[in-house]
């Protein structure tokens, strides 16, 4: 088992929680007699509670809408009072977005807006710590915050944590450039608040001394800090299901590596990956992940990263630790910002160009290779028996989850003619580019860069117009 040291910053967590007591007793017992804590999950929530909404990418289909026009399916839109790339989070009907706003994005901003209408509840604005000119070749406001009973926590690539609770107040907040020192990294920072119960995790991949953050999510004290990976990398930290515990996974170039989420302390290293830049791992379920690798224009680190794309298992190994390797990998498949998704059988992959690729979930075996509207920079949506993969330029493709490739339609959010233009994230010269979307309620929250989209089903009573 590898292991690199953490460094404790306020105390261990408290483990007593964990007694043991049957067989689960049993297993969690065990897994504390190697020094893995199993982690204190979060209850199911009745909404999208951080990015990819933590890697659960099902939803039941008689709920989302799969059809609608620029002028008819759309329940309302919101402006927003300034820009950014996070996906929206919803909790308890309040749709929580971050932007930046001035000319050298120095306000970093948290908006909550009423899901049924749009409506703004409130703002909050704060001074960032890494003001920086807007650029086309550097991330804005694109972590996706993180939510829960208590409250929205939100981080900025600038160095920002700030909690929030639903009504707005601040509950505490930290400068990790004073904290840490300055934020300087190629193209930006892009990782998204990952969480369990107890913890947030934020990962800044910077040039020099990289680091990843675990913070107690009710004082904002850190619970642990060790180094990065010392590559680069745009995905988010991923919890991933083991056991009776999860291990915090993270993707950058070249390796990808797995974390007890209660102390920092790494338990495998998986390395010879390639592309694996900007796709986040998605749970599969029994210690399984997917994982993405990028090829082409703007995506270094490629190389053949076609074998880089696949399922990876997390298994025991011999010492009583942990190993990660791949159970199969693409023989063609690429991806782009999006990340893999599977179905009960399939795994999908989207390629820069909008090339989808259908596998088998169990093998590997490619069932078809087709062409769909466009790239998708937003990770795909598994809804019952269909796909739905977010153009970037506002185009969503609905795919029929079958062996053999079958469309089912085409929809818009926004005049094809508004579309992004091709060329990086966020763009001076490009139009409205789709980041990220959550779904909730029989709806559909979409983000543009300047923008909230609600798309609702006639099933969520509210799917008028604009």
């Amino acid at each position: 088992m590898t292991e690199r040291g953490a460094t404790p910053l306020t105390g261990n967590v408290d483990m007593t929680r964990h007694g043991a007591g049957n067989g689960r007793g049993r297993l969690r017992a065990g897994l504390l007699a190697i020094g893995l804590a199993v982690a204190p999950q979060l209850p199911a929530a009745d909404g999208w509670s951080s990015f990819q909404n933590g890697g659960r990418l099902l939803h039941p289909a008689e709920d989302l809408p799969v059809e609608w026009t620029p002028t008819s399916g759309i329940a309302w839109t919101l402006e927003l009072p300034g820009v950014g790339q996070s996906s929206p989070v919803v909790w308890n009907g309040i749709v929580y977005a971050t932007c930046l706003s001035g000319p050298e994005s120095e306000t970093c901003q948290v908006v909550a807006v009423d899901v049924a209408d749009g409506s703004l509840k409130w703002r909050k604005e704060f001074p960032n710590p890494t003001p920086q000119e807007n650029s086309g070749y550097v991330s804005v406001a694109a972590p996706t915050p993180a939510v829960d009973a208590a409250g929205v926590i939100a981080f900025f690539e600038g160095g920002l944590v700030v909690a929030l609770d639903h009504a707005g107040d601040v509950r505490w907040q930290r400068n990790l450039v004073e904290e840490q020192g300055p934020i300087v990294s190629r193209h930006g920072i892009s990782s998204s608040v990952e969480q369990n119960a107890d913890c947030a995790f934020v990962w800044v991949e910077r040039q020099e001394d990289p680091y990843v953050l675990a913070l107690d999510k009710a004082t904002g004290e850190p619970r642990w800090k060790i180094p990065g990976v010392g590559a680069t990398s745009w995905a988010s930290p991923r919890l991933v299901p083991v056991g009776e515990g999860e291990h915090l996974v993270l993707s950058a170039i070249g390796s990808l590596r797995g974390l007890d989420p209660a102390t920092g302390r790494e338990l495998w290293a998986l390395t010879g990956v390639q592309g694996n830049s900007t796709p986040t791992p998605v749970p599969v379920g029994n210690g399984r992940f997917l994982i993405g690798a990028t090829s082409g224009r703007g995506e270094e680190g490629g190389g053949n990263s076609a074998a880089s794309n696949g399922l990876v298992e997390i298994r025991r190994d011999d010492a009583g630790g942990f190993t990660a390797d791949y159970v199969w990998r693409a023989r063609r498949a690429t991806s782009s910002f999006g990340s893999p998704v599977a179905s009960a059988t399939a795994a999908y992959f989207v390629n820069r160009v909008g090339v989808l690729y259908a596998l088998d979930l169990e093998t590997g075996e490619e069932r078809y290779a087709e062409r769909t509207a466009d790239s998708v920079w937003a990770t795909p949506l598994v809804t019952g028996d269909r796909i739905l993969l977010f153009g970037k330029g506002g185009m969503t493709t609905v795919v029929a989850d079958e062996p053999v490739f079958r469309k089912l339609g085409e929809s818009a959010c926004w005049p094809i003619e508004e579309a992004a233009s091709e060329g990086p994230p966020g763009g001076p010269s490009s139009g409205p580019t789709l980041y990220g979307v959550a779904a909730v309620d029989g709806r559909l929250i979409m983000r543009g860069g300047d923008r909230l989209i609600c798309i609702a089903s006639p099933m969520s009573g509210n799917s008028g117009s604009e």
